[in-house]
């Protein structure tokens, strides 16, 4: 796992973190609470309590250092599976709680619910290649990019600026990507006469089989152990400390099941993406309201205040609740000192993100996680070319200056 400050630099073991910085905890929880006010006075109880979980998101990314960039790139340079099982272990929870909500398929606010349901494809397969060629080249993922922009990493606002507009490029060539040829089939795992209970126990088998691989390539390879940041002891790490991977993985999943239950869907975050980019070059003359992607499947989003859209407000609370998880854990500093090829990978990286994300119709988080705790082949397809995906990046890195995991690394 990489120091929060530069995701280049292997971690550093010391017994206490930081001391809490007041200042940048004050503002996050200022403008918090302010935002929170003005979404339940304007906007209603459904999008105040939504940003409430999201904030809870920033904390739990933000102490379980939880990462989907850094779990494929140790599996796949070093053999390390620690993090990919944590991954495992949050798919599996979210399974069980995803499977009784599908099944009633009514929010907490009596409106419809289902989950990530989407076509195996072409698209599904070359979208999630190339968005996790740029994970590795970006320095972080869909989530990753917004809780360490929140955590002061501001590197990574170079990494966020090409995901908008690769969400944009992906939003215009959408269309494209839909024709028969490229479309598959759309499978659920639900789809059965087992229904969501025979879903659950194949998904489990899926995910022990998994776990088991991770063990096998760790006993062949002898990687080294994961080394967390600084943390505190006791009661206290749970506000000033590194959480255990399997506490996150659990908090996330059950995040992303009362995310599910109060809004109809799944935890998303790139579509917010492409409609800040879409609304600029709408802003600036350009007809995206003509585009297959606004006129289609997502008629009418384009006209969606940033305020009354979802995930727009999700992604604000990540940032804010990494924001302040970084300032009182000690860690929150701005960093602006890059090296121009870093530049340019972070850059690159979050174009392919972007794109990737928009006709693979997710990301790590609405693909991935979403789509298969949706008990959709598609997230298990784009795990499965995203470990591919996550090769190439690798072998990229280098040219960009960026260092690649060894087996004599103490972390990675």
């Amino acid at each position: 796992m990489s120091d929060i400050r530069n995701p280049e630099r292997p971690a550093r073991t010391l017994e206490r973190p930081p001391a809490p910085r007041p200042g940048p905890t004050a503002i996050a929880g200022l403008a918090a609470v302010t935002l929170l006010v003005i979404l339940f006075v304007f906007q209603g109880l459904q999008l105040g309590l939504l940003f409430i979980v999201a904030l809870g998101f920033g904390v739990a990314l933000y102490h379980a250092r939880f990462g989907f960039t850094s779990a494929f790139r140790q599996l796949m340079a070093v053999g390390q599976g620690e993090t990919l099982r944590a991954h495992m272990l949050m798919l599996a929870t979210a399974s069980l709680l995803f499977a009784p909500l599908l099944a009633l398929g009514t929010t907490a606010f009596g409106g419809p619910l289902a989950g990530y349901v989407s076509p195996v494809g072409l698209s599904v397969a070359f979208g999630g290649f190339i968005f996790c060629i740029g994970m590795q080249l970006g320095g972080a993922c869909a989530s990753g990019s917004l809780y360490t922009v929140g955590s002061g990493q501001t590197s990574i606002l170079i990494t966020l600026a090409g995901f908008i507009v690769g969400s944009v490029w992906g939003a215009h060539d959408f269309g494209f990507w839909l024709q028969p040829d490229f479309v598959w089939t759309t499978v659920s795992l639900a789809d059965t006469r087992w229904g969501y209970t025979g879903a659950v126990v194949f998904q489990f088998i899926i995910i022990a089989a998994i776990v088991a691989a991770t063990f096998v390539v760790e006993k062949r390879l002898n990687p080294p152990p994961r080394v967390g940041p600084p943390s505190e002891h006791g009661l206290v790490r749970v506000l000033r400390g590194t959480w255990p991977l399997w506490a996150g993985a659990l908090v996330l999943a059950v995040l992303n099941a009362i995310t599910l239950w109060l809004s109809g869907k799944p935890w998303g975050i790139t579509s917010a993406f492409a409609l800040w980019g879409s609304q600029a070059l709408s802003a600036l003359g350009v007809d995206v309201g003509s585009w297959y992607y606004w006129s289609g499947p997502h008629a009418g989003g384009l006209d969606t205040p940033i305020l009354a859209d979802r995930t727009s407000i999700m992604d604000i609370g990540i940032i804010f609740g990494a924001m302040a998880a970084s300032a009182w854990g000690g860690t929150f500093k701005i960093a602006t000192d890059l090296p121009w090829r870093i530049i340019v990978a972070r850059l690159l990286g979050g174009i392919l993100m972007g794109y990737g994300a928009r006709i693979a119709f997710g990301c790590n988080i609405g693909a991935y996680f979403g789509g298969i705790a949706s008990f959709s082949l598609h997230g298990w397809l784009w795990g499965a070319v995203g470990l591919a995906g996550t090769l190439v990046g690798i072998k990229l890195r280098p040219l960009f200056g960026m260092g690649v995991p060894k087996l004599s690394d103490s972390s990675c």
